[in-house]
Protein backbone atom coordinates (compact mmCIF):
# COMPACT_ATOMS: atom_id res chain seq x y z
CA UNK A 1 0.00 0.00 0.00
CA UNK A 2 1.17 3.28 -1.19
CA UNK A 3 1.70 5.83 2.33
CA UNK A 4 2.08 9.33 1.51
CA UNK A 5 3.48 11.31 4.29
CA UNK A 6 2.72 15.19 4.56
CA UNK A 7 5.12 17.04 6.64
CA UNK A 8 4.76 20.22 8.09
CA UNK A 9 6.55 23.03 6.58
CA UNK A 10 9.48 24.10 8.82
CA UNK A 11 10.34 27.23 6.66
CA UNK A 12 9.34 30.74 8.18
CA UNK A 13 6.37 32.04 6.56
CA UNK A 14 5.47 29.26 4.71
CA UNK A 15 1.95 28.36 5.15
CA UNK A 16 0.96 26.16 2.00
CA UNK A 17 0.36 23.22 1.73
CA UNK A 18 0.24 20.37 -1.76
CA UNK A 19 -2.92 19.05 -0.51
CA UNK A 20 -6.24 19.76 0.36
CA UNK A 21 -8.63 17.35 2.64
CA UNK A 22 -10.97 16.75 -0.53
CA UNK A 23 -7.63 15.31 -2.11
CA UNK A 24 -6.41 13.39 0.90
CA UNK A 25 -9.59 11.58 0.96
CA UNK A 26 -9.64 10.87 -2.71
CA UNK A 27 -6.36 9.39 -2.09
CA UNK A 28 -7.76 6.91 0.57
CA UNK A 29 -10.96 6.08 -1.20
CA UNK A 30 -8.18 4.61 -3.57
CA UNK A 31 -6.58 2.59 -1.56
CA UNK A 32 -3.59 4.95 -0.39
CA UNK A 33 -2.57 5.65 3.59
CA UNK A 34 -2.05 8.94 4.36
CA UNK A 35 -0.50 10.57 7.27
CA UNK A 36 -0.72 14.43 7.85
CA UNK A 37 1.61 16.35 10.23
CA UNK A 38 0.16 18.47 12.61
CA UNK A 39 0.90 22.38 11.54
CA UNK A 40 0.38 25.51 13.55
CA UNK A 41 0.69 27.28 10.39
CA UNK A 42 -0.89 25.27 7.30
CA UNK A 43 -3.68 27.47 5.90
CA UNK A 44 -6.26 24.52 6.30
CA UNK A 45 -6.73 23.43 9.77
CA UNK A 46 -5.06 19.66 11.10
CA UNK A 47 -8.90 18.96 11.70
CA UNK A 48 -9.97 18.73 8.53
CA UNK A 49 -7.41 16.87 7.31
CA UNK A 50 -8.21 14.50 10.36
CA UNK A 51 -11.98 14.57 9.40
CA UNK A 52 -10.81 13.26 5.72
CA UNK A 53 -9.62 10.62 7.42
CA UNK A 54 -5.97 10.90 7.74
CA UNK A 55 -3.55 10.04 10.30
CA UNK A 56 -2.56 12.36 12.17
CA UNK A 57 0.87 12.71 13.27
CA UNK A 58 3.23 15.16 15.33
CA UNK A 59 4.80 18.04 13.65
CA UNK A 60 8.45 17.57 12.12
CA UNK A 61 7.91 13.68 13.12
CA UNK A 62 8.38 12.86 9.27
CA UNK A 63 12.29 11.49 10.03
CA UNK A 64 10.78 8.41 11.95
CA UNK A 65 8.27 7.49 9.63
CA UNK A 66 8.27 4.04 8.09
CA UNK A 67 10.79 3.35 5.86
CA UNK A 68 8.04 3.23 2.52
CA UNK A 69 6.05 6.19 3.64
CA UNK A 70 6.80 9.17 0.55
CA UNK A 71 7.19 12.15 2.46
CA UNK A 72 5.58 14.90 0.46
CA UNK A 73 6.32 18.78 1.52
CA UNK A 74 6.59 21.98 -0.82
CA UNK A 75 9.99 23.73 0.53
CA UNK A 76 12.98 22.77 1.86
CA UNK A 77 13.99 20.62 4.71
CA UNK A 78 15.88 21.84 7.59
CA UNK A 79 19.16 22.21 6.85
CA UNK A 80 21.09 19.85 9.41
CA UNK A 81 23.04 17.23 7.02
CA UNK A 82 21.10 14.51 8.30
CA UNK A 83 21.14 11.64 5.44
CA UNK A 84 18.13 11.47 3.99
CA UNK A 85 16.76 7.94 4.00
CA UNK A 86 12.89 8.30 2.31
CA UNK A 87 11.43 9.26 -1.09
CA UNK A 88 10.79 12.59 -0.98
CA UNK A 89 8.83 14.79 -3.12
CA UNK A 90 9.00 18.45 -2.85
CA UNK A 91 10.74 21.44 -4.52
CA UNK A 92 14.44 20.58 -4.17
CA UNK A 93 16.04 23.15 -6.42
CA UNK A 94 19.07 21.07 -6.81
CA UNK A 95 19.56 20.21 -10.56
CA UNK A 96 21.04 24.20 -11.59
CA UNK A 97 24.18 23.99 -10.16
CA UNK A 98 22.98 25.86 -6.98
CA UNK A 99 25.38 25.05 -4.19
CA UNK A 100 22.78 24.45 -1.28
CA UNK A 101 21.32 21.68 -3.96
CA UNK A 102 24.43 20.08 -3.98
CA UNK A 103 24.70 19.42 -0.06
CA UNK A 104 20.87 17.96 -0.74
CA UNK A 105 22.13 15.75 -3.08
CA UNK A 106 24.80 14.54 -1.06
CA UNK A 107 22.40 13.75 1.62
CA UNK A 108 20.38 12.10 -0.39
CA UNK A 109 23.22 9.79 -1.45
CA UNK A 110 24.14 9.45 2.43
CA UNK A 111 20.99 7.83 3.28
CA UNK A 112 20.02 6.43 0.00
CA UNK A 113 16.76 7.97 -0.75
CA UNK A 114 15.24 9.47 -3.39
CA UNK A 115 14.19 12.91 -4.54
CA UNK A 116 11.08 13.63 -6.67
CA UNK A 117 11.04 17.44 -7.52
CA UNK A 118 7.82 18.92 -7.68
CA UNK A 119 9.69 21.40 -10.32
CA UNK A 120 10.49 18.59 -12.59
CA UNK A 121 6.57 16.38 -12.86
CA UNK A 122 5.97 16.49 -16.30
CA UNK A 123 4.22 15.23 -19.15
CA UNK A 124 4.86 13.73 -22.20
CA UNK A 125 6.06 16.54 -23.88
CA UNK A 126 7.93 18.18 -20.75
CA UNK A 127 5.24 20.39 -19.69
CA UNK A 128 4.91 21.07 -16.72
CA UNK A 129 1.58 19.27 -14.61
CA UNK A 130 1.72 21.42 -11.80
CA UNK A 131 2.99 24.81 -10.42
CA UNK A 132 2.18 27.55 -8.56
CA UNK A 133 3.19 30.06 -10.79
CA UNK A 134 0.60 32.19 -11.23
CA UNK A 135 0.02 33.31 -7.53
CA UNK A 136 4.04 33.42 -7.35
CA UNK A 137 3.75 36.18 -10.18
CA UNK A 138 0.98 38.19 -8.59
CA UNK A 139 2.54 38.68 -5.12
CA UNK A 140 5.77 39.02 -7.25
CA UNK A 141 4.50 42.02 -8.83
CA UNK A 142 2.76 42.63 -5.65
CA UNK A 143 5.89 43.09 -3.96
CA UNK A 144 7.29 44.79 -6.86
CA UNK A 145 4.83 47.47 -6.57
CA UNK A 146 5.45 47.75 -2.41
CA UNK A 147 9.42 48.16 -3.51
CA UNK A 148 8.65 51.15 -5.79
CA UNK A 149 5.83 53.07 -3.26
CA UNK A 150 9.08 52.88 -0.95
CA UNK A 151 11.03 54.46 -3.09
CA UNK A 152 8.52 57.24 -3.28
CA UNK A 153 8.92 57.65 0.24
CA UNK A 154 12.46 57.72 -0.09
CA UNK A 155 13.51 54.64 2.23
CA UNK A 156 13.52 50.79 1.18
CA UNK A 157 10.99 48.10 1.55
CA UNK A 158 10.08 46.89 4.72
CA UNK A 159 8.53 43.46 5.80
CA UNK A 160 5.84 42.60 4.28
CA UNK A 161 3.68 39.17 4.91
CA UNK A 162 0.88 37.16 4.01
CA UNK A 163 -2.69 38.22 3.04
CA UNK A 164 -5.75 36.31 4.04
CA UNK A 165 -7.17 36.54 0.50
CA UNK A 166 -6.50 38.20 -2.86
CA UNK A 167 -8.88 41.09 -2.18
CA UNK A 168 -6.99 41.92 0.93
CA UNK A 169 -3.90 42.07 -1.22
CA UNK A 170 -5.63 44.13 -3.86
CA UNK A 171 -7.43 46.87 -1.64
CA UNK A 172 -4.29 47.57 0.64
CA UNK A 173 -1.31 47.75 -2.47
CA UNK A 174 -3.92 50.35 -4.10
CA UNK A 175 -4.15 52.35 -1.36
CA UNK A 176 -0.58 52.88 -0.35
CA UNK A 177 -0.06 53.12 -4.04
CA UNK A 178 -2.31 56.30 -3.83
CA UNK A 179 -1.44 57.60 -1.00
CA UNK A 180 2.06 58.55 -3.20
CA UNK A 181 0.42 60.97 -5.06
CA UNK A 182 2.74 59.99 -7.90
CA UNK A 183 1.43 58.91 -11.86
CA UNK A 184 1.39 54.83 -11.76
CA UNK A 185 4.65 53.46 -13.22
CA UNK A 186 5.33 51.80 -16.20
CA UNK A 187 6.41 47.86 -15.95
CA UNK A 188 7.52 44.92 -18.11
CA UNK A 189 7.39 41.77 -17.98
CA UNK A 190 9.56 38.92 -19.57
CA UNK A 191 7.22 35.55 -20.10
CA UNK A 192 4.16 37.64 -20.02
CA UNK A 193 2.37 34.55 -21.73
CA UNK A 194 3.35 31.85 -18.86
CA UNK A 195 1.46 31.14 -15.51
CA UNK A 196 4.29 33.50 -13.96
CA UNK A 197 3.89 36.48 -16.38
CA UNK A 198 -0.06 36.19 -16.24
CA UNK A 199 0.18 36.41 -12.74
CA UNK A 200 2.32 39.29 -12.26
CA UNK A 201 0.38 41.16 -15.15
CA UNK A 202 -2.91 40.48 -14.08
CA UNK A 203 -1.87 42.54 -10.59
CA UNK A 204 -0.31 45.12 -12.34
CA UNK A 205 -2.97 45.94 -14.41
CA UNK A 206 -5.77 45.70 -11.42
CA UNK A 207 -3.28 48.48 -10.29
CA UNK A 208 -3.28 50.84 -12.96
CA UNK A 209 -0.06 50.02 -14.06
CA UNK A 210 0.69 50.39 -18.28
CA UNK A 211 2.50 46.73 -18.92
CA UNK A 212 4.52 46.11 -21.47
CA UNK A 213 4.44 42.30 -21.98
CA UNK A 214 7.09 39.91 -23.55
CA UNK A 215 7.69 36.57 -24.04
CA UNK A 216 9.89 34.59 -26.53
CA UNK A 217 9.14 36.45 -30.10
CA UNK A 218 10.51 39.66 -27.96
CA UNK A 219 13.68 37.87 -26.33
CA UNK A 220 14.64 35.63 -29.34
CA UNK A 221 17.92 37.95 -30.34
CA UNK A 222 19.59 36.84 -27.75
CA UNK A 223 20.13 40.88 -26.30
CA UNK A 224 20.93 43.17 -25.38
CA UNK A 225 17.49 44.60 -24.30
CA UNK A 226 18.32 48.50 -23.88
CA UNK A 227 13.99 48.53 -23.57
CA UNK A 228 14.05 46.95 -19.90
CA UNK A 229 15.90 50.06 -18.95
CA UNK A 230 13.14 52.46 -20.31
CA UNK A 231 10.54 50.94 -17.71
CA UNK A 232 10.11 51.42 -14.00
CA UNK A 233 9.34 48.06 -13.37
CA UNK A 234 11.00 44.47 -14.33
CA UNK A 235 9.27 41.23 -13.49
CA UNK A 236 11.68 38.71 -14.61
CA UNK A 237 9.31 35.63 -15.34
CA UNK A 238 11.26 33.19 -16.95
CA UNK A 239 13.28 30.16 -14.76
CA UNK A 240 17.25 30.14 -15.34
CA UNK A 241 18.70 27.69 -17.82
CA UNK A 242 20.89 27.12 -20.60
CA UNK A 243 19.90 29.37 -23.46
CA UNK A 244 18.26 31.95 -21.30
CA UNK A 245 19.76 35.57 -22.14
CA UNK A 246 20.93 38.22 -20.17
CA UNK A 247 18.34 40.72 -19.90
CA UNK A 248 19.73 43.07 -16.88
CA UNK A 249 23.48 42.73 -17.16
CA UNK A 250 25.84 44.11 -14.45
CA UNK A 251 26.01 47.65 -16.08
CA UNK A 252 22.93 48.45 -16.02
CA UNK A 253 23.40 49.69 -12.22
CA UNK A 254 24.34 52.69 -13.89
CA UNK A 255 22.45 56.22 -13.40
CA UNK A 256 21.56 56.17 -17.44
CA UNK A 257 18.18 54.21 -16.87
CA UNK A 258 14.45 54.74 -15.62
CA UNK A 259 14.59 51.12 -13.98
CA UNK A 260 14.14 51.62 -10.42
CA UNK A 261 12.63 48.28 -9.34
CA UNK A 262 13.67 44.40 -10.61
CA UNK A 263 10.97 41.73 -9.11
CA UNK A 264 12.77 38.48 -10.27
CA UNK A 265 9.97 35.73 -9.66
CA UNK A 266 12.14 33.24 -11.09
CA UNK A 267 14.06 34.27 -8.29
CA UNK A 268 17.65 31.91 -9.23
CA UNK A 269 20.55 34.43 -8.33
CA UNK A 270 22.84 31.60 -7.73
CA UNK A 271 22.25 29.95 -10.83
CA UNK A 272 24.74 30.40 -13.78
CA UNK A 273 21.95 30.94 -16.00
CA UNK A 274 20.65 33.55 -13.63
CA UNK A 275 19.35 36.37 -16.69
CA UNK A 276 19.55 38.82 -14.21
CA UNK A 277 23.27 39.99 -13.02
CA UNK A 278 22.84 42.77 -10.64
CA UNK A 279 22.70 40.90 -7.34
CA UNK A 280 23.63 37.72 -5.96
CA UNK A 281 21.24 36.69 -3.42
CA UNK A 282 17.62 35.66 -2.78
CA UNK A 283 15.42 38.46 -0.36
CA UNK A 284 13.38 37.69 2.37
CA UNK A 285 10.06 38.36 4.04
CA UNK A 286 11.95 40.40 6.54
CA UNK A 287 14.00 42.52 4.31
CA UNK A 288 12.07 41.76 0.57
CA UNK A 289 14.52 44.46 -1.30
CA UNK A 290 18.17 44.33 -1.43
CA UNK A 291 19.23 48.08 -2.39
CA UNK A 292 21.58 47.56 -5.69
CA UNK A 293 22.38 50.82 -6.82
CA UNK A 294 21.72 54.63 -5.21
CA UNK A 295 21.86 57.48 -7.67
CA UNK A 296 18.80 56.21 -8.98
CA UNK A 297 17.88 53.65 -6.59
CA UNK A 298 17.45 50.22 -7.85
CA UNK A 299 16.13 47.21 -5.54
CA UNK A 300 15.81 44.11 -6.34
CA UNK A 301 12.55 41.90 -5.03
CA UNK A 302 13.69 38.27 -5.02
CA UNK A 303 11.40 36.22 -2.43
CA UNK A 304 11.71 32.45 -3.34
CA UNK A 305 7.99 31.68 -1.75
CA UNK A 306 6.19 34.25 -2.87
CA UNK A 307 2.83 32.44 -3.51
CA UNK A 308 2.67 31.67 0.31
CA UNK A 309 1.95 35.88 0.37
CA UNK A 310 -1.90 34.27 -0.79
CA UNK A 311 -1.45 30.75 0.71
CA UNK A 312 -5.29 30.00 0.70
CA UNK A 313 -5.83 30.28 -3.44
CA UNK A 314 -2.04 29.31 -4.18
CA UNK A 315 -2.79 26.24 -2.30
CA UNK A 316 -6.53 25.31 -3.40
CA UNK A 317 -5.02 25.92 -6.94
CA UNK A 318 -1.74 24.66 -6.92
CA UNK A 319 -3.33 20.96 -4.93
CA UNK A 320 -6.18 20.88 -7.70
CA UNK A 321 -3.24 20.62 -10.81
CA UNK A 322 -1.35 18.30 -8.47
CA UNK A 323 -4.00 14.95 -7.37
CA UNK A 324 -4.19 13.75 -10.48
CA UNK A 325 -0.31 13.45 -10.61
CA UNK A 326 -0.47 12.13 -6.67
CA UNK A 327 -3.23 9.90 -7.45
CA UNK A 328 -0.50 7.93 -9.95
CA UNK A 329 1.83 6.94 -7.20
CA UNK A 330 0.97 3.77 -7.26
CA UNK A 331 3.42 3.70 -10.70
CA UNK A 332 6.56 5.39 -9.10
CA UNK A 333 8.32 3.47 -12.19
CA UNK A 334 6.61 5.35 -15.22
CA UNK A 335 4.87 8.62 -16.29
CA UNK A 336 5.90 11.91 -14.41
CA UNK A 337 7.02 9.89 -11.22
CA UNK A 338 9.74 7.93 -13.31
CA UNK A 339 10.72 10.96 -15.53
CA UNK A 340 11.10 12.89 -12.13
CA UNK A 341 13.65 9.42 -10.42
CA UNK A 342 15.51 9.01 -13.44
CA UNK A 343 16.16 12.64 -13.59
CA UNK A 344 17.33 12.66 -10.13
CA UNK A 345 19.60 9.27 -10.74
CA UNK A 346 21.32 11.79 -13.44
CA UNK A 347 22.38 14.44 -11.16
CA UNK A 348 23.64 12.08 -8.39
CA UNK A 349 25.89 10.26 -11.03
CA UNK A 350 27.12 13.58 -12.30
CA UNK A 351 27.76 14.72 -8.14
CA UNK A 352 29.49 11.56 -7.70
CA UNK A 353 31.73 11.92 -10.93
CA UNK A 354 31.96 15.59 -10.17
CA UNK A 355 33.32 14.92 -6.05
Amino acid sequence: MTHLWVRAESRPNEDRTGITPDGVARLIAQGMQVTVEESPRRIIPTADYARAGAVIAPEGSWPAAPDDAIIFGLKELPADGQPLRHRHIMFGHAFKGQPSGQVLLQRFQAGGGALYDLEYLTDDDGRRLAAFGYWAGYAGAAVALKCWVAQARDTICGPVGAYPDQDHLVRDLRAQMDATGLPRPNAIVIGAKGRVGRGACDLLTAMGVAVTPWDMAETASGGPFPQILTHQIFINAILAGPGVPVFVPESAKGPARDLRVIGDVACDPDSDFSPIKVYDRTTTWDRPALRVADAPPLDVMAIDNLPSMLPRESSQDYAAQLLPVLEQLNDLGSGPWGRARALFDRHVVAAQEQG
